[in-house]
C-alpha cells in the first residue's frame, strides 16, 4: 500500500508518495525513481518526491522542501514527538541497501550528495493541507519501474535515430559542397569553350572586330 500526496507549494503541483510501513519501504527503496526524504537517525517512513523531467534535486524550491520535511516528521513516530529534528534528503540513486541492513533501513553511497534541513517544530497548517490530498493505492511498483525504463529506452532510441539522421544530412551537405567546390571550373574547360577561346580557330578577319 502506498499513500500519495500532492504539494501545492509549487506550480505545477509536486507528486509525493510514501510507504505505509517499513516493509512497504523496502519496495519503494528497490523500485524508487527520484528523491528520498526521511528523518535522520529516527524511525521514519521514506518520503519520495518525483521530480519533473529537467528538474535538479539540488535546486528543489524551499517551500517544497519544507512541505516534504513536515510530512516526513509527521510520519515518524519518534520524530513527530520531538522539536528541532534534522531531515536529510538525497537522490534515490544515492541510496545504498545491502543484506546486513534491517528492513526499511538504508545508507548512502556518497555522503556529499546528502542535504540536511532543520525542522524546529511541526506545522499543522502544512501537514493538514497535505493530508487533505492523501490518496491510498496498491500499485505494482515493479511494473511501474519497468514501464518507466522501457519509456526511457524508447526515448533514447528515438533520440539516437534522430541524431544519426541529422549526422547523415550534414555529411551529405558537406559532400555536395565539396563536390561543387572541386568541380566549380569544369564547365570552363569543356572542348567547345576551349575552341571558342582559341586564336587558332578564328577566321582571318577576326581583327576587323576591333577596327
Amino acid at each position: 500500500m502506498v499513500f500519495y500526496f500532492t504539494s501545492t507549494a509549487v506550480s505545477p503541483s509536486a507528486f509525493v508518495y510514501v510507504g505505509k510501513d517499513k516493509f512497504e519501504n523496502e519496495d519503494l527503496i528497490k523500485f524508487g525513481w527520484e528523491e528520498d526524504f526521511h528523518v535522520d537517525k529516527l524511525s521514519s517512513a521514506h518520503i519520495y518526491l518525483r521530480l519533473r523531467e529537467g528538474d535538479d534535486w539540488e535546486n528543489i524550491p524551499e517551500d517544497l522542501v519544507k512541505d516534504l520535511a513536515q510530512l516526513t516528521k509527521a510520519n515518524s513516530i519518534e520524530g513527530n514527538k520531538k522539536d528541532n529534528i534534522t531531515i536529510i534528503y538525497t537522490p534515490w540513486s544515492n541510496l545504498k541497501k545491502d543484506g546486513s541492513m534491517a528492513v526499511g533501513q538504508v545508507s548512502f553511497k556518497d555522503n556529499k550528495k546528502v542535504k540536511r534541513i532543520l525542522v524546529p517544530q511541526r506545522e499543522n497548517v502544512i501537514v493538514n493541507r497535505l493530508n487533505k490530498t492523501k490518496v491510498e493505492k496498491h500499485p505494482d511498483l515493479r511494473q511501474e519501474k519497468e514501464d518507466r525504463q522501457k519509456e526511457l529506452r524508447k526515448r533514447d532510441q528515438s533520440a539516437q535515430l534522430a541524431r544519426k539522421k541529422e549526422e547523415a544530412r550534414i555529411a551529405k551537405e558537406r559532400q555536395e559542397l565539396k563536390y561543387r567546390k572541386d568541380h566549380a571550373y569544369d564547365d570552363l574547360f569543356t572542348e567547345d569553350n576551349m575552341e571558342d577561346s582559341s586564336n587558332q580557330n578564328r577566321d582571318e578577319d577576326w581583327e576587323d572586330d576591333f577596327m
